[in-house]
């Protein structure tokens, strides 16, 4: 009888793992729990009759790098190829980003003479900030700030303009409170590697292994030049995909089924959900850590003070739709520094990068521009209060003052859902990699007979560990507990999904001979 692996949290971190272990040679019994009544998480999209498609979470995916070529292969596998929507570099969507500071929008500099002369809101031209990123010692303590990281190698506008405003497009977060290490570990190890950020960035460097030759999107999206990519029904379309994939092929997906505790004894989980407990020889969590440590018994609390000390920002979305209207500029969208407004991290432009979603217009002829405005993140509590009773309203008021003012639109729009996503942007805050360990995703030991007595159980006599180590708790409690997910090596969709595979190789990958091996089981 072959072991059992339970999925617990069924968006694409946990539909990543399912899909990757039915495809096994030898597949486990897989049972994904999903608390919600639907599986993909943060992936959801809403079509209108008119067949216009609006994002609440994720909009687009970049090709780029190992993850993102098999992020390409597996919607080759799951038989959406023919509905890519692709934007190549060269698109405005692509080559254009904007920032709204003193009640205006400037574009960000780009090209050789974006760096050779002054482009407003910065001072000077931002090639000293180049020359002071080469002529700056490297950095020596084990974390910095990305703040100040950025303040010490570029000098403060570009800190407190370009990359404020970055870490909210991206995380939502205080460049003050994040960490460079975790949150932009490329631009840490290019300092540490060549004493320079632009040196390590631009010069080749050892320690990256091959990623294999490219096939099929990945080489498409190579040759094409694509820049990011959708999907025609939406990104949500992922997830259903997935759903269909592994239905078919054992998986046993189990909806409106929170896991309220979960135990390890006599060599197996024990795994609580309302009305019943089942039982698995491996649990890969897929949770948010601060929800995976509610689970956790009270002899883990080691593990689950760790999982708690990750926080997330919630973040408001509202999308909106004008018909008849149009942008002052051309783009991918703005973002707004906390200094000018810390409520309002920025809109989206929808129209400009995926136009297919737009719908049919209310007029023949007509057009349709769609937009998104994000509100809160690190900022929500005192901007907004409470993000589970917010009034849709006041926050929907807001983002129509926002597009009026920055875009110049103010007419009623045709279309507006809010969306309220707490905690949804996990923050990788300063020590966030001395929390984790050296590597994150894939955590715990391979999938071993449930039978084996090998498998310590978990019990108020072990000792605790350092409780900045997770890593360490779980390889000396020798716990078949995989986790993954958005709270440890990366908030993207292709983070995500690289990171659900990593975990399901080492989960089936011990090595031949070894007993309890996939092989032998």
């Amino acid at each position: 009888m072959p072991p059992t692996v339970a999925v617990v949290g069924g968006g694409i971190s946990g539909l990543a793992a399912c899909y990757h272990l039915v495809r096994a040679p030898r597949p486990p019994k897989v049972v994904l729990l999903e608390a919600s009544g639907r599986f993909g998480g943060w992936l959801q999209s809403t079509r209108t009759p008119e067949g216009a498609v609006f994002e609440h979470g994720p909009r687009g995916v970049r090709p780029a790098g190992p993850a993102g070529a098999q992020t390409l292969h597996m919607v080759s596998e799951l038989g959406l190829a023919g509905d890519i929507l692709a934007v190549p570099r060269e698109h405005p969507a692509a080559r254009n980003r904007f920032l709204y500071l003193g009640g205006a929008l400037h574009p960000l500099p780009s090209g050789l003479t974006g760096l050779l002369r002054t482009v407003p809101p910065f001072s000077r031209a931002l090639l000293w900030s180049a020359l002071r990123d080469l002529l700056t010692p490297a950095g020596t303590g084990p974390d910095e700030s990305a703040h100040g990281f950025a303040q010490r190698r570029f000098g403060p506008e570009v800190a407190e303009l370009a990359v404020d405003s970055l870490c909210r497009g991206v995380f939502a977060g205080d460049s003050r409170a994040l960490s460079v290490r975790s949150c932009f570990p490329a631009l840490f190890q290019a300092e540490r590697q060549r004493g320079s950020v632009l040196l390590g960035l631009a010069l080749p460097h050892g320690g990256g292994g091959a990623a294999g030759p490219e096939a099929g999107l990945a080489r498409r999206a190579r040759a094409e030049r694509w820049s990011q990519w959708s999907l025609r029904g939406g990104m949500e379309s992922l997830a259903r995909a997935l759903v269909a994939f592994v239905s078919p092929r054992g998986a046993e997906l189990r909806c409106h089924t929170p896991l309220t505790h979960l135990r390890h004894r006599r060599g197996r989980w024990q795994l609580t959900v309302p009305g019943a407990t089942l039982t698995a020889d491996h649990v890969v969590s897929a949770l948010p850590a601060s929800a995976l440590a509610r689970a956790l018994p009270a002899e883990a609390e080691p593990l689950a003070r760790e999982l708690r000390a990750i926080p997330a920002a919630s973040v408001a979305v509202v999308n909106l739709q004008y018909e008849g209207a149009a942008l002052p500029v051309t783009g991918f969208g703005h973002l707004v520094p906390s200094s000018e407004d810390p409520a309002l991290l920025g809109i989206v432009y929808d129209s400009v990068a995926f136009p297919e979603h737009d719908g049919t217009p209310a007029t023949p002829g007509g057009t349709s521009l769609r937009l998104t405005v994000m509100l809160g993140g690190a900022w929500f509590q005192q901007s907004f209060g409470d993000p589970a009773l917010v009034a849709p309203e006041l926050l929907l008021s807001r983002a129509r003052a926002a597009v009026s003012e920055h875009l110049g639109l103010a007419g009623t729009p045709k279309n507006a859902i809010v969306r309220v996503q707490q905690d949804c942007i996990p923050q990788y805050t300063l020590g966030h990699w001395e929390r984790l360990g050296e590597r994150a995703s894939g955590w715990g030991c391979p999938l071993s007979p449930g039978v084996s007595p090998a498998v310590p159980t978990v019990s108020p006599a072990v000792p605790a560990v350092p409780p900045e180590r997770i890593q360490r708790f779980l390889k000396e409690q020798e716990l078949p507990l995989s986790l993954i997910g958005a709270s440890y090596s990366g908030v993207s969709v292709n983070d995500c999904i690289a990171g659900a595979k990593e975990a399901v190789a080492k989960i089936l990958g011990s090595p031949p001979g070894v007993k309890g091996s996939p092989q032998e089981l």
